[in-house]
């Protein structure tokens, strides 16, 4: 989810733990499981930061080892240690296990979403990407912000929070089947369809979809159970040439391929003698452009000189990031 998404589930979370009589009993303790849980509900994020570097760094490593299964025990652990020095006297156990909860709900929800996470690290490094939620859902976010409302107004956090994530779970289920309910219209649309790749939209009946056969690749929108093929591509390996095995150790190819499942490549002669190799990724078709690219620029002797991977939503802004 997105950050913003993520603060106020942090905030109705801190409500739902006076539902612990150690919490409610003891200021110490409900101070440090407030700041925990905040903390926790943001940390596996912090990863966001390497975006600084470059946007291939951040296109590999974002979602990675910070969301891990052992990263999501040792947040908890660093988080309870450094709050103790401040607060000596709070609950160790509890402290720790409502930040536990805070950031595996962190996790457990960026799962549902197309980017996905590397939640099962280091078993594997394949991405989970369920493709059931959007990265923000307004439902979500505001049924949160309406939560903190009526707790600020004076009513029962415990109550008040546990109808919020009932709710929550009830609104999860119902996303659920209409996933499984679009990828079947999808499949009864392209009979021939084998993988299919789902991204929400922030409306919610709306999807953008992405799928192969055995020969081509297909896109589509999807409202509800109704399919509209916009493109359809014939699925061609990258080819086994010297200028593609250049292109592919660039960085920002190697970060583009080790994120995307579903993608083409184009490859054209510019000007200055430069071959430009680009791969588009067919998830996140947008007003006719597919804006999620990587591309290389390689001169006569087989060398990159200008690369890029990221979000483009113009020719314009894609030869200013190329220099």
């Amino acid at each position: 989810m997105d950050t913003g998404t993520h603060l106020v589930m942090g905030i109705t979370i801190s409500g739902l733990t006076f539902a612990d009589p150690t919490v409610a009993a003891s200021t110490a303790t409900a101070t440090a499981v407030i700041a925990g849980v905040m903390l926790g509900s943001q940390a596996p994020d912090i990863d966001t930061v390497l975006k600084l570097r470059n946007n291939a760094v951040y296109i590999r490593h974002h979602r990675g080892i910070t969301h891990s299964i052992p990263a999501v025990f040792i947040w908890p652990t660093l988080i309870t240690l450094v709050l103790l020095l401040l607060l000596p006297d709070a609950n160790v156990l509890h402290l720790w296990l409502w930040t536990f909860f805070a950031v595996a709900l962190h996790v457990f929800v960026d799962i549902f979403n197309a980017y996905g996470t590397q939640a099962l690290r280091p078993f594997t490094k394949k991405w989970i990407a369920l493709g059931i939620i959007n990265t923000f859902d307004p439902i979500i976010f505001g049924l949160n912000v309406i939560a903190i409302m009526i707790w600020a107004f004076g009513a029962d956090p415990v109550i008040t929070m546990s109808i919020l994530y009932g709710t929550l779970v009830i609104y999860y289920i119902i996303r659920t089947w209409l996933h499984h309910a679009v990828k079947q219209a999808v499949q009864n649309t392209i009979p021939d369809v084998k993988d299919i790749y789902l991204s929400p939209t922030c409306y919610f009946f709306q999807y953008r979809v992405a799928a192969n056969s055995d020969t081509h690749h297909y896109v589509a929108r999807a409202y509800g159970r109704s399919i509209t093929l916009l493109d359809k591509f014939k699925i061609e390996p990258l080819p086994k040439e010297e200028l593609f095995e250049v292109a592919i150790q660039d960085e920002n190819l190697r970060s583009f391929l080790s994120f995307s499942p579903i993608y083409r490549f184009e490859i054209r002669k510019i000007k200055n003698n430069l071959t430009e190799v680009r791969l588009i990724d067919l998830r996140y078709r947008s007003n006719n452009r597919y804006p999620f690219v990587a591309v290389a620029q390689i001169d006569e002797h087989l060398k990159v000189v200008n690369s890029y991977t990221g979000w483009i939503f113009s020719e314009e802004k894609l030869r200013s990031k190329l220099g």
